[in-house]
C-alpha cells in the first residue's frame, strides 16, 4: 500500500489516479487545508475504485504511528506542504514549521516501522536563479524565498538519512510548472482565494470570475518580452511519480529528477494558446516585473528519460484545453 500525504491536492489527486490505474493500493492522508474532501470521491469515480482517506495533519506523529500500525505501508509519496511563494515570504515560520515538521514526523515513523521507500514532492525553486538554462539535476542549488528553502532543507535531510541508512530509497522530484487538469473535467487546480499561478488566473478571467489578467513584465530579454517557463501537464507529472515509485522499488540511495517538458513557453504564448483552446479573448494588463522573477526557466529532462523511462507527452494545447474543461465544470 502506498501512503499519499496531501493526496487530495492538485498534483496529489492526479497522482492517486495514475497509481490506482497502475495497480497500486493507496491510502490518502490530507488535512484539507488547501483541498476539498469531495475530491477524494472524484478520484474514486475516475479510477473506478473506492479510495480510503484519513483526515489528518501529516505533522501529527501520533496519528501517523496509528496509520502505520493499522496498515501495511510499503512506500510514501509526500505531497503535503504549504506551497504559496508569496505567503512564505510573509509567514516564514509557518512554512518552515509545517513543511519540515511533516517530513520529520513521516521519516521518523517510517524508520520506526521499517518503511524506507520515499518520494518527495520537491521543486525547481531549489535551483539558483543565476544558473544557465536548461537546468539539469547538477545545476547549482540556492533559493530566493522560504518556500524554496523548505524544499532545499528537506532534500538535505533526506540525503543525510540515506547516508546514515543504506536501505533507504528516495526520489527527489523537482517540478517545474504544472498546469492542466484531468481530461474528465472532474478534478483540477482549485486554489483558495486569488490564484498565485498563471493558469488558474487565466481560466477565471476567461470564465468571468476575475476581471483581467496581470502580466508581470514585458521587458525581459525573451522573444516577446514576457517570462518563459517550463509548463508541464499535471497528468504527465502524475505519471512521473509512478515511474519514480517503480524506480525506488528496485533501487536504494537517493536521486533527484527534473519533471518538466524540456522547453519553455512565454506568458503571451500561454495566453494565445488558451484563447485558441477556449475561444475566449482574454483581457490582460502589463504590470511591472515581480521581485524575484527571472527571464527564463526550463528543465533538462535527459536523466528522467534515461533512468525513470519517463518523459512528458502532452503539449501546451492539451494543457489549455483540459484547464478550460475543468474551469467550465468547476463549481
Amino acid at each position: 500500500m502506498i501512503l499519499v500525504t496531501g493526496g487530495a491536492g492538485f498534483i496529489g489527486s492526479h497522482t492517486c489516479i495514475e497509481l490506482i490505474s497502475s495497480g497500486y493500493d493507496i491510502l490518502i492522508v490530507d488535512d484539507f487545508s488547501n483541498s476539498k474532501p469531495e475530491i477524494v470521491d472524484k478520484i474514486g469515480l475516475i479510477a473506478g475504485k473506492k479510495v480510503r482517506c484519513i483526515h489528518a495533519d501529516a505533522t501529527d506523529k501520533a496519528m501517523l504511528k496509528r496509520i502505520f500500525n493499522e496498515n501495511k505501508i510499503d512506500a510514501v509519496i509526500h505531497f503535503a506542504g504549504f506551497k504559496a511563494v508569496g505567503e512564505s515570504v510573509e509567514k516564514p515560520l509557518l512554512y518552515y514549521k509545517n513543511n519540515i515538521d511533516s517530513t520529520l514526523a513521516l521519516c521518523e515513523t517510517m524508520q520506526e516501522y521499517g518503511v524506507k521507500k520515499f518520494i518527495f514532492s520537491s521543486s525547481a525553486t531549489v535551483y539558483r536563479s543565476d544558473n544557465k538554462m536548461p537546468l539539469d539535476e547538477d545545476s547549482s542549488l540556492g533559493c530566493t524565498n522560504p518556500y524554496g528553502w523548505t524544499k532545499y532543507m528537506i532534500e538535505q535531510i533526506l540525503r543525510d538519512i540515506c547516508v546514515s541508512d543504506k536501505e533507504w530509497a528516495v526520489a527527489l522530484l523537482r517540478y517545474f510548472n504544472p498546469i492542466g487538469a484531468h481530461k474528465s473535467g472532474l478534478i483540477g487546480e482549485d486554489p483558495n482565494g486569488i490564484p498565485n499561478n498563471l493558469m488558474p488566473y487565466i481560466t477565471r478571467v476567461a470564465s468571468g470570475k476575475l476581471e483581467e489578467l496581470h502580466v508581470f513584465g514585458n521587458d525581459y530579454p525573451t522573444p516577446d518580452g514576457t517570462g518563459i517557463r517550463d509548463y508541464i501537464h499535471v497528468v504527465d507529472l502524475a505519471k512521473g511519480h509512478v515511474s519514480a515509485l517503480n524506480y525506488v522499488n528496485k533501487n536504494t540511495g537517493i536521486e533527484a529528477f527534473n519533471l518538466g517538458t524540456g522547453r519553455g513557453y512565454s506568458v503571451l504564448e500561454v495566453i494565445k494558446a488558451f484563447e485558441k483552446a477556449s475561444g475566449k479573448k482574454l483581457t490582460y494588463v502589463i504590470d511591472g516585473r515581480r521581485a524575484g522573477d527571472i527571464a527564463v526557466c526550463f528543465a533538462k529532462t535527459d536523466k528522467s528519460k534515461k533512468i525513470l523511462n519517463w518523459e512528458a507527452k502532452l503539449n501546451l494545447d492539451d494543457m489549455c484545453t483540459d484547464s478550460w474543461r475543468w474551469e467550465l465544470n468547476r463549481k
